[in-house]
């Protein structure tokens, strides 16, 4: 640790829901709890009032933009919020306010850190270009071994930054009892006592995989057309038509029985103890994947696309064996292998699913915990800082 408190910069463009956002919050709260001072910048959103509560600052700025000259106009508002502030690390968790954060650092001689969220769609050269600057960091941080190599690869330049955190999880959050909530929470779906309830937990985005998740179910009433119940616990964040193609979809597979679109779900200890399985069906790579190692850590078992950070986070043979499994990895994007783990889940005694769910919570207990990703972050800011480094690529 530093001799001093320090002053951390992070900036992203909202604080409304995912996990680059809960992860903004869990850092911000390791600085305050050291005694660091922790400030955010952002446009703000739903989580704003628990970051504030937390002890920690925040400045709204526009961030969220990727016009050229308001990403410079906002490089020259953060260099001048590091001076008066005494900041001493801006880290950055998106692309567009990176690139500020990224001039910033250089016009202040501040380090800089940037954590690589997402398996960023590389399709051009110049898509590419701009997405080099979550490899350009003092320090480079992936939350994931998966997500580490994807760097490697496009940005050769980083390889001697790249550090792998893996993404910690709130387990406390996951051992406290839920009380009543977890039956409040099945009333309001409309499940009937003895159904199974299948959980996707996921904002409604088409990468996320619900279309595929729905087509999959048709195939699953056709052979067990009762008994179960799933839940799309997740905001469309505006995507008022994707989630209208969802609704036409669950209409014309005669699924309105079995599939309830809930929104987003704030109590997600509550909404997993009320379920039996969770489902992550995205289509495309999942640089960690916080909801199915969340499932996990409340004791289910998981269905999940076979693509990205998984082989990580979630074990199925055949790289363990048949008893050391927490949950199916199935082909991405097609509903056929989806519906067969799903129905093999389904059909599953209460028993197996029990014992899958127990090792699954081991499994997170022992890997992605909170601490130890809050501790290995803080580490960094501490290195250089003490170190006094900066490469300000």
């Amino acid at each position: 640790m530093t001799a001093r408190p320090m002053t951390i910069l992070q900036v992203i463009p909202q604080l409304e829901t995912g996990g680059a956002e809960r992860t903004t919050l869990d850092i911000a709260d390791a600085l305050v709890k050291r005694g660091d001072r922790a400030i955010v910048v952002s446009e703000g959103g739903r989580m704003l009032p628990e970051l504030e509560a937390m002890g920690a600052e925040h400045v709204t700025m526009p961030v969220s933009t990727k016009q050229p000259f308001a990403m410079r106009r906002n490089a020259k508002r953060l260099a001048e919020l590091m001076e008066r502030e005494g900041v001493d690390v801006i880290h950055a968790r998106s692309r567009a306010p990176a690139w500020s954060s990224l001039w910033a650092a250089k016009w202040t001689r501040r380090p800089f850190v940037t954590t690589y969220h997402g398996a960023y769609k590389e399709a051009s050269y110049l898509k590419n270009l701009y997405n080099s600057v979550m490899a350009r960091g003092d320090a480079v941080i992936a939350n994931s071994a998966f997500t580490a190599g994807l760097i490697a690869a496009r940005h050769p330049f980083a390889r001697e930054r790249i550090v792998t955190i893996h993404r910690g999880i709130d387990l406390s959050a996951f051992e406290r009892p839920v009380g009543n909530r977890a039956e409040a929470l099945r009333r309001s779906w409309g499940v009937e006592s003895g159904e199974r309830v299948l959980i996707n937990v996921a904002r409604l985005t088409p990468w996320k995989g619900q279309l595929v998740l729905i087509e999959a179910l048709g195939m699953v009433r056709e052979r067990l057309p009762s008994g179960w119940v799933c839940v799309l616990a997740g905001d469309d964040q505006g995507r008022s038509d994707y989630r209208r193609e969802l609704e036409e979809t669950i209409g014309a597979l005669e699924l309105g029985r079995r599939v309830r679109i809930a929104g987003h779900v704030s109590d997600v200890p509550g909404a997993l103890a009320a379920s039996a399985i969770a489902v992550q069906p995205s289509i495309e790579p999942e640089a960690f994947g916080r909801a199915a190692v969340e499932a996990q850590a409340a004791g289910l078992p998981v269905i999940v696309s076979d693509l990205g950070a998984v082989r990580e986070t979630v074990l199925a043979p055949p790289e363990v064996s048949e008893a050391a499994r927490t949950g199916w990895r199935v082909k991405p994007g097609e509903a056929e292998p989806l519906a067969d783990a799903l129905l093999q889940a389904l059909q599953a005694g209460d028993d197996t699913l029990a014992e899958i769910g127990a090792r699954g919570r081991a499994h997170a207990f022992t890997h992605f915990s909170l601490a130890s990703m809050t501790q290995k972050t803080l580490a960094i800011y501490d290195d250089l800082l003490e170190n006094g480094k900066t490469t300000l690529y």
